[in-house]
């Protein structure tokens, strides 16, 4: 459809054009000698309208067309594939003619529906899937991605058929409320836990220090098992080191046991916890649960400096002291005279400068101990700057502004979790230094300024390597916001306590100082979890640099060698070595600089994931709730057959209509000139056969 806009063109050029087009005509064919009445008017005629279209081109005025586009409702199907819906299946439960009986909904509802399918584990794949075999569950996170994948689409309803348990991710009632269409439960699953004795979860510190006693609390469950005893046995290096009975005196039990064992071997200590299966049990895949804690032999001391008191000391001390390898102390400017700094593996500066204390200048200026400055509304800028060359800011007056955290992508040093990044990105703003930044070229800058809307390449939180010395460098103060607006909105500060464990644990890395270091990203690696390593190569002037090759061989407990060559990052090196079979792995790192040979070597673990086998009972009120809220309905795999006409019942699955409307300028509809050709050519022939050229 189209039609004749004005815009800004008066209407009243339409009979000026249509006049101007009959007095040319009339001028034309007032007289003709040679011509019958007849023909002298239909030429006429068509002499008019050809003046009044080459007149109405002139004029301009604006074609509005309108297209409509009909989009069909789409049906989304989500099947859970995760490994739980096969392992805790009903009596009479067939995956095989479930998956089937889900796939024929879409010849059901027919051409009138856009059925789509898709499955879903840790994250969402497309289409259906026999293999259930996902060994975690995020269904926030594939609701998420659906409502993302679709949005602003004719969205008429969601199947989701699942068992309601999940061990990643939010909890899906609050992301399904962002999905506006109704949704359809299908309730896999048994909420009538079966015989099964499993260990549910273990809370533990990652760390302990050589000579201590520290604890571990096991989670120990049982269902359908009273009169059993849960036999709890925890082994060091395949040595017993603890055994407990728990008599289980009700049908469903849950315990936290606490459980002391003696931190008496450095390194990388691997602890089984297991419990002995009993008769009948449905599944001993959960029934034991591997744990690796790094024994310590020293921690390392951060001392805290600053000039008057601030919430931010706080946060950054509880912070840096979740990872149990830091002793953190914080002092005034006035009473470092007391301390003997030489004790310190990091300096943080917080709003205050190395030049205010004599002692603690001359210190700095002897060592290569590592120094984070922490910026703010106190910070004297002109000394900041003359007293590092990494981060530098030019202001003309005294003044602060909002900035919030833009994670910068493919960071060198270190990785922070997709969680955290994700988290930060959201928290409120700092209060930053108003002014021009610029950064060195060694600087690598992990977190960017965002002022208001406009993002920006101003640092916000950059890192160096500066003639041997780790510099980091927060240009906001404002730290006990992120931490108070995190625990609001997540119930934890686990992206907070990350990010300044993260940068303190970057800068003390190499306080020994060795010349090649390599290290995991992590000690212990999660089953399908790409093996990320790093490497750091320091030459006589113990400068950072990555010119030579790194080659790394790792061996696991079979003797089967998986042989690297690292890649080059920023100044420094990292090798993903993708997904490694289940097992302990050590590791052999060689560089060549010169005629000097280096060698580092290490060990890390990937531990097998049992989460699906942790809960044996359905979630069905989950799933209840869910559909109940949008609006639509739980069923069970028996009633996939009434999912076809529930979804046809529906009054507000309709097809959507979209009217798309396009504005141009007459001249470029191209017919009006095929039209003029036709009627002149047209008027050509008649003159010509009636002998009036």
């Amino acid at each position: 459809m189209f039609s004749i806009t004005w815009g800004s063109v008066s209407g009243w050029w339409v009979p000026v054009c249509l006049i101007l087009g009959i007095l040319y005509a009339w001028l034309l064919y007032r007289q003709p000698v040679n011509l019958q009445k007849k023909f002298r008017l239909w030429l006429a005629v068509i002499r008019a309208v050809v003046i009044f279209i080459i007149a109405m081109l002139l004029v301009s005025p604006l074609v509005k067309t309108i297209k409509y586009s009909p989009q069909k409702p789409l049906v989304l199907i989500a099947q859970d594939n995760s490994s739980s819906v096969n392992t805790f299946k009903p009596t009479g439960f067939n995956t095989t003619r479930f998956i089937n009986d889900l796939a024929s909904l879409k010849q059901e509802l027919g051409d009138k529906y856009d059925v789509q399918e898709f499955n879903f584990s840790k994250d969402l794949s497309n289409g259906l899937s026999y293999k259930f075999a996902g060994k975690q569950t995020d269904i926030a996170g594939a609701l998420q991605q659906l409502n993302n994948r679709f949005v602003n689409q004719n969205i008429g309803a969601l199947v989701l058929a699942t068992d309601g348990l999940y061990n990643q991710g939010n909890d899906p009632q609050y992301e399904a409320k962002n999905i506006k269409t109704s949704i359809y439960t299908i309730a896999l699953g048994d909420t009538v836990a079966k015989r099964d004795l499993l260990i549910g979860n273990v809370n533990y510190n990652k760390t302990a220090f050589l000579g201590n006693d520290f604890e571990i609390e096991v989670l120990a469950a049982a269902y359908q098992g009273k009169g059993e005893n849960i036999r709890l046995s925890v082994t060091e290096d395949d040595k017993q080191v603890h055994t407990q009975t728990i008599p289980v005196t009700a049908g469903d039990l849950k315990k936290v046991i606490p459980i002391k064992l003696t931190a008496d071997k450095k390194g990388l200590r691997k602890y089984n916890i297991s419990i002995a299966p009993v008769k009948n049990e449905l599944s001993t895949q959960n029934n034991t649960e591997t744990i690796y804690v790094d024994v310590l032999d020293a921690r390392q001391k951060i001392l805290v400096i600053y000039q008057s008191p601030h919430p931010d000391i706080t946060v950054i001390k509880q912070a840096i002291e979740t990872n149990k390898n830091f002793e953190v102390k914080t002092s005034l400017l006035a009473d470092i005279t007391n301390i003997k700094l030489a004790d310190y593996s990091l300096m943080v500066l917080y709003q205050t400068s190395i030049a205010s204390s004599v002692n603690l200048k001359n210190f700095i200026a002897k060592s290569k101990t590592p120094v984070w400055y922490i910026l703010g509304s106190q910070t004297d800028l002109q000394a900041f700057n003359a007293e590092q060359n990494n981060v530098k800011i030019n202001a003309g007056r005294t003044e602060s502004q909002e900035v919030f955290a833009l994670p910068e992508a493919g960071f060198p040093a270190f990785t922070l979790s997709d969680s955290s990044r994700k988290k930060i990105a959201l928290l409120p703003p700092l209060l930053a230094p108003f002014g021009n930044y610029s950064t060195s070229a060694n600087t690598a800058v992990l977190l960017k300024q965002k002022i208001g809307a406009v993002a920006t390449i101003y640092p916000l939180l950059a890192l160096a390597d500066d003639a041997g010395r780790r510099i980091a460098v927060l240009t906001g103060e404002g730290l006990w916001r992120w931490q108070l607006a995190e625990y609001q909105n997540y119930s934890n500060r686990n992206a907070t306590n990350e990010l300044l464990s993260q940068t303190v644990q970057y800068l003390t890395a190499n306080a020994n100082r060795q010349r090649f270091r390599v290290y995991p990203a992590h000690n212990v690696f999660d089953e399908g979890e790409n093996v990320i390593l790093n490497a750091e190569f320091y030459n006589d002037a113990l400068e950072l640099i990555n010119t030579p090759d790194v080659k790394i061989e790792l061996k696991n407990q079979a003797g089967k060698n998986y042989s690297f060559l690292f890649s080059r990052n920023g100044q420094s090196y990292q090798l993903d070595a993708g997904t490694l079979p289940v097992g302990e792995y050590t590791y052999t790192a060689n560089i060549q600089n010169g005629p000097q040979r280096y060698q580092a070597s290490g060990q890390l673990t990937v531990k097998p994931l049992n989460l699906e086998t942790r809960q044996s009972a359905a979630n069905h009120q989950l799933l209840n709730t869910i559909a109940k809220q949008s609006g639509g309905k739980m069923l069970y795999p028996t009633q996939i057959g009434q999912l076809a006409n529930l979804i046809r019942k529906n009054d507000n699955i309709k097809t959507v209509v979209y009217e798309d409307k396009h504005y141009s300028d007459i001249i470029d509809v191209k017919w009006l000139f095929v039209l003029i050709l036709l009627l002149l050519s047209g008027e050509w022939f008649l003159r010509k056969r009636e002998g009036e050229v």
